[in-house]
């Protein structure tokens, strides 16, 4: 099934206006080229990051194998000193390592308090905050998170959604992004936000039948593009070579539809929530109407939320 999606589209030299009123609204991801993201693209080399990012202890992902996967938890976190991660992440054979010389890494960065604050480059990385510039297509009232990543060469992060819209910019190194629209969440076999098909190139469909069926979108991210992931757009990235990204996610609803104790930017919406506990004593007392209640619940959350 590789390269057989349908590509995501590019616009190069996109202003804050045109993005706003003519892109924006159709609530489909895209790439942006030629934005003015700063001096990152260029200074974030491995040494400098090592040198200048410095050695405040990080909370990773070590995985033996490149697919990682949510559900089953096939890796284990542990810590390493921010310059470290950086030059292991960018080997492919390590001298140190936790569990075998070609584990991967990912980093996903943290707020100081993980159940209780966000993650912002601004204030776990103060001494990068002045190479990144964001885009400036939303209020800055409005923004939530800016979350640093750094992924190993290969490294493939399981299908998932968030419900919260978000840039993903590419600082540096290549990624291939694959995208499915909310509507083909009944084809993705989820468990909660998160898809069990983890080889999605060449899928088991003897397992995941319905796989077949999800229409695929696909874009690949060099260092200096822009991709808008739409809140609950399914998205799944692989990192072709060690890179550093940075997701901007921002609130595209008043701020009492999230969940107050969310951090990452992916628990349902609170009225979704409050839908699933309703759906949950109906069921015990009212059996008769589960079918509706259960069709309006998925189609509330997976096909009515068009928000423009």
């Amino acid at each position: 099934m590789a390269g057989h999606g349908f590509p995501v589209p590019r616009f190069e030299g996109v202003s804050q206006e045109q993005f706003i009123e003519h892109l924006y609204p159709q609530r489909k991801p895209l790439v942006l080229e030629g934005i003015d993201l700063g001096a990152c693209t260029s200074k974030w080399t491995v040494d400098y990051l090592s040198q200048v990012g410095g050695r405040k202890e990080v909370k990773i992902h070590v995985a033996a194998v490149a697919q990682m996967d949510f559900i089953s938890k096939n890796f284990v976190y542990r810590t390493l000193p921010f310059d470290k991660l950086v030059l292991r992440a960018a080997e492919e054979k390590h001298t140190e390592f936790f569990i075998s010389e070609d584990e991967k890494y990912y980093l996903r960065s943290l707020g100081e308090d993980p159940r209780k604050d966000v993650a912002d480059i601004r204030k776990q990385f103060p001494l990068l905050e002045g190479d990144i510039k964001f885009p400036k297509f939303f209020k800055e009232e409005q923004f939530f998170s800016s979350v640093f990543r750094i992924s190993s060469p290969g490294l493939q992060l399981w299908t998932h959604y968030d419900v919260m819209d978000n840039f993903l910019i590419q600082v540096t190194g290549k990624k291939r992004v694959v995208l499915f629209s909310p509507r083909d969440a009944q084809y993705l076999y989820l468990s909660g936000s998160k898809s069990e098909v983890l080889n999605i190139d060449n899928p088991d469909l003897a397992k995941y039948p319905l796989f077949s069926k999800a229409r695929r979108y696909e874009c690949s991210l060099k260092a200096g593009d822009v991709l808008f992931i739409p809140a609950l757009w399914f998205h799944n990235v692989i990192s072709e070579e060690f890179g550093v990204g940075v997701n901007v996610f921002w609130k595209h609803l008043p701020s009492e539809c999230y969940d107050k104790t969310d951090t990452y930017g992916n628990k349902d919406l609170t009225a979704a929530s409050r839908a699933v506990q309703i759906l949950d004593r109906a069921l015990k007392t009212l059996g008769v109407f589960w079918c509706v209640l259960i069709s309006f619940y998925q189609n509330w959350t997976l096909r009515g939320m068009n928000f423009t």
